[in-house]
């Protein structure tokens, strides 16, 4: 989006702000309903109103020149906005956030904000309105204003106020300055958040006159057919603003027709699949500004999804992943399950004690209160899960792995009886709510109790049950039966002429649909059907809230990634289930915006998401700071959402965002060793512990990990398809009507040589589509030298023809058991440069090999701070190096030395956080919005992980002379 101000004038007016439909004079030519319309009402006229037209040099009081600023700031609290201190808002008390607030995170430290306009302004005096509505909020200890003088901030002379009282707006006066930038400088408390409600600049002196403000709105995709919501933004000085709105093509192959040209919401539709832009143009007594926004036309995705292939049992036969599944399932779920049973926990508490107790209130018996937050059943359901897929992996005679299946068999038999028990009579499941106080918790699905985690824990229990199900081949459906209870519990009470609801996070979405598909398939077409619709009206029920949790906007309507990283993907993947069921074009479109918003403009090069800007969410477009958020279990269900769009579009590069995501942001989130664990994934160092204060991830990653069958394969009628190399024995389930094993031998990611195995039950003819990685997954980054295509492919040692379609080299043959297609993918070093817009990898290089990227750590060179060399960077197999990995090896710029690892092994190598528990310091709300019966965590007295000073133990991005 860009904005585009002409130098022309604009007229401002003498008093404060009244509502703008007593003001308005519309337009020579446009009625005055429609021109309220096309200006977008009161958002156009945010700031002065009343009154005569002034002229610019003299005004007769001073009037406030924020509502004209742009707003930036260092970083900001998840749910709140920075657009909302300058509204001209005159709040009740200071916690009076009704229209908005604006708030720093806690432990944050010193924090800015900003304004900046587009022409000179001068100022005397600013007013504050101290916001204490936030997490740990509190009054800053002291703040400072500083000016722009070209060059660098200044503080302003004779600063007097700076005052810290609540519930006014508090004054400071200053020397007059003229100045495009102003800042506040805020010192927060001790490991508190300090938040503004508003904060107004007055002018001093001649009003300068400002072109309006005008916004199109985000880059977006809309699928042919369907329609776009254009929401752009007008704003302008004057509350008597003389200004129209008119929006037109500027570039695109084909037509556009807008159902109202003149309103800034509007909608659009295309003729023509390929890219548009639109532009916005408001003027004001002569002065317009123009501002862009880019449309991306698409055709509809095919009509029939691409089936899924489930988890069943499978043999991993890949000297990575060999490694890796050993570890999480000899050492990594079975501490889970020693912490799910712990009692005493003082930290990260809430396990299966909460399901016994439970189970005694409903039997009517004496029973102690919940323990931990209202949503710790999930790291329960999660484990269950994963010990369900980790007993589906051959051990093939491996000791360890069969001692850790035999504990996970007889940890089922033990917890299974115990989680039903705590299920109510009409099936619905949380032992929080069973076990809360009514007086505090009085109804389920209440939107008082929205944050409360009601669909989210409900979510992963539904889940669990599915892969309970294919462990047990159908022969146990105690888990199934009473999943399909919870369901349709859910879909007795929620729905069209029953409860409106939607929960503050999501999850119950993604897993109707998926339970929805996988009822049709165990039972057959239409007896899921109503789970899925319950899932789409879960949806379509999100509106009317924040951006924190996606309810700001209606699901069609949303084409930015915002609030809460894990609940926006796990959104984002029930919306592409959803659009892919129902074929819905708005949310198609919704779809494909989010992904394209996501993935090229807020992607980080490990395939991680969640900047940490806003806490646990996203930040702004191209903020991605190295010390990034990327919390496991947003990789997760980014995997999810990918891997969606790769069943509904059939094509690969969802597959290769995936396949990116999975060995760099997941892959390494459990230590090698298996026995401590990531929460957050940063691209400089990270903290490992043994346990969180909110252990959301902890079975979330290995029931992820393990799922390889389903993740490397997908199919449908005609074929199957070819997704992850994993050297692994699976079979994929009936294709073109006969069951088919897939076998594949390689040594990838180290090796790009591949031998595939196809084992039809009997001769059938079918397509076989083998992924062709592309690694430029994302626009935000740069490699050379390119890697795409195939070195070589043969079937049964001949070379064949093959087409590509959609990223797929597509071989289509009568297959017989023991048909064997050979290809080699090719691997390469390559150096990775990030966009300019991005700050924190300018000058700066990233190192990949095949679908990994590379950490450089100060365990395998005295520094990593100096600038890498131009000379070449070459591949070594290093059998002695953490498990045995493909090293890449090159010279610093002094001529020293450097190696550089695989980022999935990075912190490796320090001091083990043995008994740590992650988070304790993190000042986070791990639980916004939950009420009723919730024990928030004690935060003391638990030891950190592993030295968390300044100094610098590993890297991704590489300083470049």
């Amino acid at each position: 989006m860009t904005s585009t101000p002409e130098q022309t004038s604009v007229s401002i007016t003498e008093a404060q702000a009244s509502p703008i439909d007593e003001c308005v004079t519309p337009p020579e030519g446009i009625g005055r309903r429609r021109f309220l319309a096309a200006t977008g009402g009161g958002a156009l006229a945010v700031g002065l109103a009343g009154g005569r037209t002034a002229l610019a040099a003299s005004p007769s009081a001073p009037v406030n020149l924020a509502v004209m600023a742009r707003t930036s700031w260092s970083n900001r609290s998840s749910g709140t906005r920075l657009a909302a201190i300058n509204t001209n808002a005159a709040p009740a008390s200071s916690k009076d956030d009704t229209e908005g607030a604006f708030a720093t995170e806690p432990h944050a430290g010193p924090a800015w904000i900003e304004y900046s306009w587009d022409v000179p302004v001068r100022t005397n005096a600013v007013d504050v309105y101290w916001w204490l509505g936030g997490w740990k909020g509190a009054l800053p200890t002291s703040w400072r204003v500083s000016a722009w003088d070209g060059k660098r901030f200044v503080p302003v002379r004779n600063a007097q106020g700076l005052g810290l009282a609540p519930d006014a707006y508090n004054r400071t006066t200053f020397d007059p300055v003229t100045t495009t930038r102003l800042r506040l400088d805020i010192d927060p408390a001790a490991k508190a958040s300090v938040g503004v409600l508003q904060w107004r600049v007055w002018s001093h002196g001649a009003v300068p006159v400002f072109p309006p403000l005008v916004t199109a709105g985000q880059d977006r995709a809309v699928v042919l057919g369907g329609q776009t919501y254009l929401g752009g933004r007008v704003r302008t000085l004057d509350a008597a603003p003389h200004a129209a709105a008119l929006w037109h093509k500027v570039s695109g192959p084909g037509s556009v027709s807008f159902a109202d040209a003149t309103r800034v919401d509007t909608t659009a539709r295309f003729s023509a699949p390929g890219e548009y832009v639109l532009q916005l143009s408001a003027k004001a007594d002569g002065k317009t500004t123009n501002s862009t926004l880019k449309v991306r036309a698409e055709t509809p995705p095919p009509d029939e999804r691409l089936d899924v292939v489930y988890t069943t049992p499978y043999a991993i036969d890949s000297p990575l992943w060999s490694s890796r599944a050993k570890a999480l399932i000899t050492r990594w779920i079975p501490h889970c399950i020693d912490y799910c049973e712990r009692t005493d926990l003082k930290i990260g508490q809430g396990g299966l004690d909460n399901f016994i107790e439970a189970a005694k209130a409903l039997r009517g018996e004496p029973h102690g209160s919940h323990k931990g937050y209202v949503f710790s059943n999930a790291w329960v359901h999660q484990t269950v899960e994963s010990m369900c897929i980790a007993l589906m992996v051959d051990p093939q005679g491996d000791k360890e792995i069969i001692a850790a299946q035999d504990l996970m068999r007889r940890k089922l038999g033990e917890w299974i009886p115990v989680i039903l028990a705590a299920q109510e009579p009409d099936g619905y499941l949380q032992t929080a709510y069973t076990l809360a106080d009514r007086a505090k918790w009085p109804a389920r699905w209440s939107p008082e109790q929205r944050g409360n985690h009601e669909g989210y824990v409900a979510g992963y229990f539904i889940e669990s049950a599915i892969n309970h199900y294919t462990l047990t081949g159908g022969k146990d459906l105690r888990l199934y039966n009473a999943a399909k209870k919870l369901a349709d519990c859910w879909v007795a009470n929620i729905g069209p002429g029953k409860k409106d609801w939607f929960d503050g996070h999501q999850e119950m979405e993604q897993a109707l649909v998926r339970f929805g598909r996988f009822v049709n398939d165990m039972e057959g077409q239409g007896h899921g059907d109503a789970y899925i619709r319950l899932a789409r009206f879960l949806l379509d029920s999100r509106r009317g809230g924040s951006e924190y949790d996606q309810s700001h906007l209606p699901p069609g309507r949303q084409y930015e990634a915002v609030g809460h990283a894990v609940r926006a993907v796990y959104f984002y993947s029930g919306m592409a289930d959803i659009a892919a069921e129902t074929r819905d074009i708005d949310y198609q479109s919704a779809v494909l915006s989010l992904w394209d918003n996501m993935v090229n403009k807020k992607y980080y090069v490990t395939g991680g998401v969640g900047s940490g800007d806003t806490a646990e969410g996203f930040g702004e477009n191209y903020a991605l700071r190295n010390d990034a958020y990327c919390e496991s279990c947003s990789s997760c269900g980014l995997i999810f959402f990918q891997y969606k769009l790769n069943l509904a579009y059939h094509d690969a590069k969802y597959a290769d965002l995936y396949e990116e995501t999975m060995y760099n942001a997941l892959l390494g989130s459990t230590a090698l060793d298996g026995q401590t664990f990531c929460y957050t994934n940063p691209l400089v160092d990270t903290e490992r512990t043994t346990w969180h204060v909110c252990p959301c991830c902890v079975g979330n990653i290995p029931r992820t990990l393990l799922m390889v069958p389903t993740w490397a394969y997908a199919k449908d009628k005609a074929g199957v398809n070819v997704n992850l190399f994993i050297g692994s024995r699976v079979n994929v389930g009936d294709v073109a009507g006969t069951a088919v094993e897939m076998v594949q031998k390689t040594n990838y990611p180290w090796e790009g040589a591949v031998a595939l195995t196809v084992n039809p039950a009997k001769a059938t003819s079918f397509a076989v589509r083998i992924r062709v990685p592309d690694r430029a997954t994302s626009t935000l980054y740069t490699a050379a030298p390119p890697v795409r295509g195939l070195e070589s492919l043969t079937v049964n040692g001949q070379a064949v023809q093959y087409r590509m379609e959609k990223g797929y080299a597509v071989v289509e043959r009568e297959w017989a058991a023991g048909d064997r297609v050979d290809f080699v993918l090719p691997l390469a070093v390559q150096r990775v440069t990030g966009d300019d817009k991005v700050e924190a990898t300018r000058g700066k290089v990233a190192l990949r090999y095949g679908p990994l990227v590379y950490n450089v750590e100060k365990a395998d060179q005295p520094s990593i701070d100096q600038p890498l060399a131009s000379t070449p960077v070459t591949a070594e197999w290093r059998p002695d190096l953490l498990g045995g990995v493909v090293a890449l090896k090159g010279q610093w710029q002094d001529g020293t030395p450097m190696l550089a690892i695989p980022n999935y092994a990075r912190m490796n190598r320090l001091p083990s956080a043995a008994g740590g528990v992650g988070g304790t310091d993190s000042g986070i709300n791990y639980a916004i919005g939950a009420q009723g019966q919730v024990v928030a965590a004690d935060t003391t007295g638990e030891p950190e992980g592993h030295d968390r000073g300044h100094a610098r133990h590993s890297q991704v991005w590489i300083a470049v002379a």
